[in-house]
């Protein structure tokens, strides 16, 4: 893509680290899918690990560009490669905003893009650089010494970039404990949905089909009264461990099953799990599926496990979806959810007290109706996607 001498377009470059489809993608895509295309000149570019779905939606309305060096694990041949790679698109594209999302994605372009300042155009020297993150890399399940190193890391990174994206309270407070500090200062931007465009199944046909799944995997016509769901990619941080040990408090109620949609490096971790604990017909897990929330109907009650968040899209979108919610109290969830109100909080990485608040709600349906709708109205009011796209925007 060659540089145009007079674009009238603002001129965005976003870089990813990776393409699965995650909450990092969810955020990019909604925000790139609305900015108008008269007003910018869009770029992506996405790392390694490839995700057919995000990479999908994107290219049908924007340029991707793959910086195969650029990965998400710490490795520094790979990442000294990546800079160099990505310094190379930089000059390329000569962008008037360098947008990075992702721990990688920040600190790795921050040093691109002054690897890059000697092939930038004079007008282009003064890049405004914007570092987007769903959750601090430091909030992770990690050693305590290599938490200090990812603290050490954004500290310094931090110095190189005007303006840094947090979605909730909890992020702009830990930036400010300890001594994180951009040119420019912090902004606090909540994720948002379009709820009255959200094209979720019927419940039924939502039902029915993740039944079928179930059955391929078990053999056999699989049915249940009530399923306990979650929507996740599988990485130590989403908790699924724990959603696994209270399922198993469930292993004698055969009118329960835990169904789990995503993926990831962890599968191997969580089959053996359930395989070792006898749950292969008690827990399911279905992969990646395409707009996977719109399955959300088929759901009792929705969980999120996580032991590290910063703001989860599929939270949100299960409260959109007038489901009752237990949520661990990381992130945004207890920012968002008013315990036994629009949903129920608790400390993460307790199975036991996990499986006792999905039995409490079970043996109450109508409070569970009521937290569905008050967490429906939840969303409606505080998470608009038109309003996160609008104060991202005004910083650009």
């Amino acid at each position: 893509m060659n540089y145009e001498e007079k674009s009238p377009q603002k001129r965005v470059l976003f870089v990813i680290t990776q393409s699965e489809y995650g909450g990092a993608q969810r955020f990019l895509y909604n925000l790139v899918a609305r900015l108008g295309k008269t007003k910018y000149k869009i770029e992506v570019a996405v790392g390694a690990q490839s995700g057919k779905e995000f990479l999908s939606k994107l290219t049908n309305t924007i340029k991707i560009t793959r910086v195969e060096s650029l990965k998400r694990d710490v490795n520094f041949f790979y990442d000294l490669k990546a800079v160099n790679d990505l310094s190379k698109v930089i000059i390329q594209f000569q962008p008037d905003v360098l947008f990075m999302i992702s721990s990688k994605a920040g600190f790795v372009g921050s040093l691109a893009l002054r690897k890059a300042a000697h092939g930038l155009k004079p007008d282009k020297k003064i890049i405004k650089t914007i570092y987007r993150i769903g959750g601090w890399s430091f909030n992770d399940p990690r050693s305590a010494w290599k938490k200090l190193i990812f603290i050490i890391l954004e500290k310094i990174g931090a110095k190189w970039k005007n303006l840094i994206i947090v979605n909730n309270t909890r992020d702009l407070e830990q930036a400010k404990r300890y001594n994180i500090k951009p040119k420019e200062g912090m902004v606090m931007i909540p994720n948002g949905l379009d709820v009255y465009k959200m094209d979720f199944m019927p419940k039924d046909e939502a039902r029915l089909k993740l039944f079928e799944s179930a059955a391929k995997q078990t053999g056999k016509i699989f049915q249940a009264k009530t399923i306990i769901g979650t929507i996740a990619n599988f990485y130590p941080s989403k908790g699924l461990t724990y959603l696994i040990e209270a399922a198993e408090y469930f292993k004698n109620n055969h009118e329960i099953v835990f169904f789990i949609i995503g993926d990831g490096p962890e599968r191997p971790t969580l089959e053996k799990m359930i395989y070792d604990k006898g749950l292969g017909e008690k827990i399911f897990l279905f992969g990646q599926i395409p707009d996977a929330y719109r399955y959300l109907p088929a759901f009792d009650i929705f969980v999120l496990a996580s032991i590290k968040e910063g703001s989860s899209w599929a939270l949100i979108e299960a409260m959109a979806a007038k489901l009752p919610v237990i949520a661990t109290s990381v992130g945004t969830a207890s920012e968002i959810i008013e315990d036994d109100k629009n949903g129920s909080l608790i400390v993460p990485s307790n199975s036991e007290l996990l499986a006792g608040k999905i039995k409490e709600n079970l043996n109450n349906e109508f409070k569970m109706q009521e937290m569905g709708i008050q967490a429906h109205q939840t969303i409606v009011l505080k998470y608009d996607l038109q309003k996160m796209v609008r104060q991202i925007e005004e910083i650009m």
